[in-house]
C-alpha cells in the first residue's frame, strides 16, 4: 500500500515538512548543523502523493555502534495505523541492512497539556508499543530533548492571530509591569543577522558574554566555537539573533527628564487645591522611588567604566513552519533585577514570532524529573528538576501552555550493542562529567 525510500528532491521534502508542521530539526538544513551527525532523508509515498517525511541521523559510538535517531519523529498522519506499521517494517529492514544498532524516533505528541491526560497520547504509544517500539523512560538518557515543551499560543480557537497587546494581558502581572518598566530604565533593543555578524564579530561576543553569566554551559551554546553562527547561517531569513542593551545615557536623560518634572509639581505644589495636590505629590513620590532605583543602577553598572551601553540579555530564535523556537536565550548578572531585562528580551521574541506570522511560539524545555511510568506503561507527570523550577515559573509567567510529549521510543535492532548504549554509556558519561567538575573546582 505505502512505498519507502531515501529523498534526494530536497525542495520538495522541505515543501512537505512546511506544509503539514513540521519543525526546524526536521528540514534539510540540519544536516549542515548537526554535522557530527550523518543525515538520511526518508519519504513515504501513497501512489504518486507523499505522505510521510522524517529525517533520520547516524551517529557511531564506542561499543554501541551507528545509533539512528529522527528527532520530531516522522511527519505524518499518526491516525493511519497502517502507514505506520509499514514504515515500522521498513525501517526495521533498513537497520538489518546496514547493521544499525537501533532506531530511536521521537514524536511530538502530547500526552499531557497542563496536566490535563491528552488520550491520542495514550492511544499512541498503545500503537508504538504494538508496532515493537520500546518506551525509553529514563528521561536523563534521552538522545537530544526533553520531553517537554511551553507553547504561547498565538492564535485563537478561530484560527485568528492575536495581537502582542492581547497576549500580554492574559501574562502574569510581574512580566507587565516588566515591560511598562523597561524602556523606562535604559533598556533598548536590536535585531542582528548573520550578515550583521559576519560585518561585527563582536555583535556575538556580546552574547556569548550573556550566556557566560547566565550557566557554565556557555560551552554547549557555542560549542566548537561557531554552533550559534552556524544556525543563523543556515537559517539566513528565519533567524534572528536578539540582544537587549542597558545604555547609561538613555537612562541618565530619562532621569534627568524625571527630575524635572519634579521640580514642576514642587513649584506648583504650595497654593494647590486638595485633588491636584495629591496628583503632584504621586509625581514626587514616584520620581524618588525611581531615582533610588537610578542610584542603584548606577552604582551597579560603575565597574564597566569604559562601556556606556552594556548588554544585559540576548536570545537566538528560529521561525520556522508556523512555529517560533527559542533555542538559546539568557540574561547577565549586572542590573538583572533592577531593569528585568529577561522578561523584556522575551517579549520582544513573542512579538518577532508574531510578527512573522507565527502560529505558536515555543519558549523551550526544562530539563525534567525521570518520572514513575503510569499503569498503562506512559510517562508519569513530568515534573521540572529543582534547579529549573525558576526557569519554569518564569516561561508559565508568559501565559505559555506546558506540554508533556509521549516520550523517545526505541526500535532495537542489536540487542548486545544497545545494551552497551542504554546502560553502559550513560555510566560513563556520568564518570567523564564528574571529572571535568571537579577539574574545574
Amino acid at each position: 500500500m505505502y512505498t519507502f525510500r531515501i529523498e534526494t528532491d530536497m525542495n520538495a521534502y522541505d515543501d512537505f515538512i512546511c506544509r503539514h508542521g513540521g519543525q526546524y530539526i526536521q528540514c534539510s538544513a540540519w544536516q549542515r548543523v548537526k554535522t557530527t551527525w550523518k543525515c538520511s532523508y526518508y519519504c513515504g509515498f501513497q501512489g504518486e502523493e507523499r505522505v510521510l517525511a522524517v529525517l533520520v541521523m547516524e551517529r557511531s559510538l564506542p561499543a554501541a555502534g551507528k545509533i539512528w535517531y529522527a528527532p520530531g519523529g516522522a511527519v505524518c498522519d499518526y491516525n493511519d495505523r497502517e502507514l505506520l506499521k509499514e514504515f515500522t517494517d521498513f525501517m526495521n529492514a533498513e537497520m538489518r541492512k546496514h547493521g544499525a544498532t537501533c532506531f530511536i524516533f521521537d514524536p511530538d505528541i502530547s500526552l499531557r497539556i497542563n496536566g490535563e491526560e491528552q488520550p491520542r497520547g495514550h492511544e499512541m504509544h498503545k500503537t508504538l508499543t504494538e508496532l515493537g517500539y520500546i518506551l525509553n523512560p529514563s528521561i536523563e538518557n534521552y538522545t537530544y530533548k526533553q520531553p517537554v515543551q511551553l507553547f504561547v499560543p498565538l492564535m485563537n480557537d478561530d484560527g485568528e492571530a492575536l495581537t502582542a497587546e492581547k497576549i500580554l494581558k492574559k501574562c502574569d502581572k510581574g512580566v507587565r509591569y516588566s515591560i511598562r518598566i523597561g524602556q523606562q530604565r535604559g533598556l533598548e533593543a536590536k535585531s542582528y543577522t548573520y550578515e550583521d555578524i559576519e560585518k561585527d564579530p563582536s555583535i556575538m561576543e556580546d552574547f556569548m558574554a550573556v550566556m557566560r553569566d547566565t550557566s557554565e554551559r556557555d560551552s554547549f551554546v557555542e560549542r566548537n566555537g561557531d554552533y550559534c553562527t552556524k544556525l543563523l547561517r543556515e537559517f539566513r531569513g528565519n533567524s534572528d539573533l536578539k540582544l537587549v542593551y542597558y545604555d547609561k545615557d538613555i537612562d541618565e536623560k530619562l532621569q534627568q527628564e524625571r527630575l524635572a518634572k519634579k521640580e514642576k509639581a514642587l513649584s506648583e505644589l504650595e497654593g494647590a487645591h486638595e485633588k491636584k495636590a495629591r496628583q503632584l505629590q504621586e509625581i514626587i513620590d514616584s520620581t524618588d522611588k525611581q531615582t533610588e532605583h537610578y542610584e542603584k543602577r548606577m552604582a551597579e553598572a560603575e565597574a564597566f567604566t569604559k562601556d556606556r551601553r552594556i548588554c544585559v540579555a540576548g536570545g537566538l530564535s528560529i521561525y520556522y513552519a508556523g512555529m517560533g523556537s527559542c533555542l538559546f536565550g539568557g540574561t547577565r548578572n549586572v542590573i538583572r533585577n533592577n531593569t528585568r531585562s529577561s522578561h523584556y528580551l522575551n517579549y520582544l521574541r513573542l512579538q518577532e514570532s508574531i510578527r512573522r506570522g507565527c502560529k505558536v511560539h515555543d519558549l523551550g524545555y526544562v530539563i525534567v524529573k525521570t518520572p514513575e511510568l503510569q499503569s498503562d506503561g506512559t510517562l508519569g507527570e513530568l515534573i521540572p528538576q529543582d534547579n529549573f523550577k525558576g526557569i519554569y515559573d518564569f516561561k508559565k509567567s508568559f501565559s505559555a501552555d506546558y506540554h508533556e510529549f509521549i516520550g523517545e521510543y526505541v526500535l532495537v535492532g542489536n540487542k548486545a550493542k544497545y545494551y552497551a548504549y542504554a546502560k553502559l554509556m550513560p555510566k560513563a558519561k556520568k564518570a567523564k562529567i564528574k571529572a571535568i567538575k571537579l577539574l574545574r573546582h
